[in-house]
């Protein structure tokens, strides 16, 4: 059985897209071990000069190294992800690359019509970034709208299409990560490459 991370893109203590990794946790519980991951205890990026990352940094970058896939759920703020998640990815990338080829699918919820589709577009542009370098998974972006009235008492969705949907991009995810995994042959230069790169070298 896949472990996968479930990442809440979020800081929120209210958040649907919480709810919604809970919901893919519960819905696949016997397709894949699932844990759903909070960002909103990480300290603010400040870029120490020693690399000394946080503990609660190093225990999630050896979470994401460990699974065969991450599941990132954002929310759309002012048509981005949340500042929250960008500075997650900022630790992420610092001195330690956990998600070079890594197998992401994105997912997002959000209280209008658009699900979060501009935060998972600036997502993937954020995780094809040379420090990061993650694989997501294309054309397979899930969005969850009006995700107040979404779910159930039971925190189950609603609406049988959108897990009809969900359930489809779950299993292209299973194939994904299994294709991902074995295109392993440039992952060391592709590391490599993460740590040896530098902006003010351009």
């Amino acid at each position: 059985m896949k472990k996968i991370i479930g990442l809440v893109g979020t800081n929120s203590d209210h958040s649907t897209n919480r709810m919604l990794l809970q919901f893919i946790q519960k819905h696949f519980s016997n397709q894949a071990q699932i844990e759903v991951v909070e960002i909103k205890d990480l300290p603010l990026f400040n870029k120490p000069e020693n690399k000394q990352l946080p503990v609660s940094v190093q225990e999630l970058a050896k979470k994401i190294e460990d699974a065969d896939g991450v599941i990132i759920s954002t929310p759309e703020y002012d048509h981005s992800v949340p500042a929250s998640l960008i500075n997650a990815l900022n630790w992420l990338s610092y001195g330690i690359f956990p998600f070079v080829d890594k197998p992401v699918m994105t997912t997002g919820a959000s209280y209008g019509t658009l699900g979060s589709s501009r935060a998972q577009m600036h997502l993937r542009q954020i995780l094809d970034a040379p420090e990061l370098k993650a694989r997501v998974m294309p054309s397979s972006e899930f969005l969850l709208s009006h995700s107040l009235q979404a779910f159930n008492e039971d925190a189950g969705l609603i609406d049988f299409e959108q897990i009809e949907k969900l359930e489809g991009l779950f299993e292209d995810f299973q194939i994904f990560m299994d294709i991902t995994n074995q295109l392993k042959s440039a992952h060391a230069i592709n590391k490599k490459e993460a740590e040896s790169f530098s902006w003010e070298n351009l």
